[in-house]
């Protein structure tokens, strides 16, 4: 059976306004809750590389990436393509499409390295560290964006004030969680610390949202204050409300994303997804190897770290959602993004078999002739 995205009233007879408005709750609720898990992790172990070359990885895997967002930019001016450009302020369209170009997948990246035996090796830290620096500094300027979206310094004075609040409860959920009877709950009932937490970032999310900021955001907030302590067994109820979100976003990602594609499939062309697609792929894996190098790592490895650097996957996702949903990113340049950042994840590992194998032919010694016998004197022929 074909479903034909383009057919409006198909997709309201399989959806009414009434279940997509429910569905679009639970989405949201799962969201909310997996973001906890995903801030959580987005903290570098201290001490455990060398700043210098994290310094130089990062400015080469996030700078190239943010330069090729301003290429993307002006493909799309360049071609008049006023459907993917939309209406909103400039500033506030170049920061998003650069901070969509830039983004890495922490939870996906440290799947592939556990997968791979990789989680302890030096190029491996080195992409995790990498790769949470990058998705931090990426919701920063993702924040800044939906601030410059309203065109004056309103739109600034608002989301501040959002972040301000959102940043308030997060501290109180800090400072809360380090008392003696949270970590005392936290030992003997996981379970109820975990509903505790996720009931404090779904009020902060609503809060941010109302005050004119994303939820993300708030559920980011939640997710950065819980301590990490070793002190406080923190690490389960975390997971246990992570696990909670991970079920339901597929929820959330069905209906906006087939949403948006009923609006923007007929009107993406195809050169647009190509050009994202091409300097998505090449900006990473570009901008890894340089800063690799530049941080003083054997070619292999530079290579290594510009492939694991291209993953995107989930977090890509979300901040695309994001920008949608704040009117910044319009439909077929949603759809564009979409296609690079599932097509460059799928990439990863097959590059990194190949990158084995190359490394493993360079590796083995080749068999050495056998040397003939030399003939002598009276010997026959």
């Amino acid at each position: 059976m074909v479903l034909v995205l383009s057919d409006r009233a198909a997709f309201d007879a399989l959806l009414p306004a009434d279940v997509l408005d429910v569905l679009e709750l639970i989405g949201q609720t799962g969201l909310v809750l997996y973001l906890v898990g995903l801030a959580h992790r987005l903290r570098p172990e201290p001490g455990s590389l060398p700043r210098r070359r994290l310094a130089a990885v990062v400015t080469g895997a996030f700078g190239v990436p943010l330069i090729s967002g301003l290429l993307l930019v002006w493909f799309i001016a360049a071609t008049g393509d006023s459907a993917a450009r939309g209406d909103v302020p400039l500033p506030s369209f170049v920061l998003m499409v650069a901070v969509a170009m830039s983004i890495t997948a922490v939870p996906v990246l440290s799947r592939i390295l556990g997968d791979r035996g990789l989680s302890d090796s030096t190029e491996g830290k080195l992409a995790l560290a990498t790769g949470i620096v990058m998705d931090s500094l990426g919701w920063f300027m993702l924040m800044v964006a939906i601030g410059l979206s309203a065109g004056d310094l309103s739109g600034l004075w608002r989301s501040a004030l959002a972040l301000l609040a959102g940043g308030g409860c997060a501290l109180l959920v800090h400072f809360g969680l380090r008392s003696g009877p949270a970590r005392r709950l936290c030992r003997r009932a996981p379970g109820t610390t975990a509903v505790l937490i996720g009931g404090a970032a779904l009020g902060t999310a609503l809060l941010t949202e109302r005050l004119g900021m994303t939820a993300i955001v708030g559920a980011a907030l939640v997710g950065l204050a819980i301590p990490h302590e070793a002190l406080a067994p923190w690490h389960g109820p975390v997971a246990a409300v992570s696990r909670a979100g991970r079920a339901l976003t597929p929820v959330f990602f069905v209906v906006t994303g087939v949403s948006v594609l009923i609006r923007a499939f007929a009107s993406a062309p195809w050169t647009l997804i190509a050009a994202t697609f091409a300097l998505g792929c090449v900006s990473k894996l570009l901008g890894g190897w340089a800063g690799a190098r530049l941080g003083g790592m054997r070619p292999d490895a530079a290579r290594r770290i510009g492939v694991l650097m291209n993953t995107r996957g989930l977090t890509e996702l979300i901040v695309l959602e994001v920008g949608h949903r704040a009117g910044i990113l319009p439909g077929p340049l949603v759809l564009a993004l979409v296609v690079m950042a599932l097509a460059t994840t799928a990439m990863t590992g097959p590059m990194l078999s190949l990158l084995d194998r190359a490394e493993r032919r360079s590796t083995t010694p080749i068999p050495s002739e056998v040397p003939r016998p030399v003939a002598t004197e009276g010997s026959t022929s």
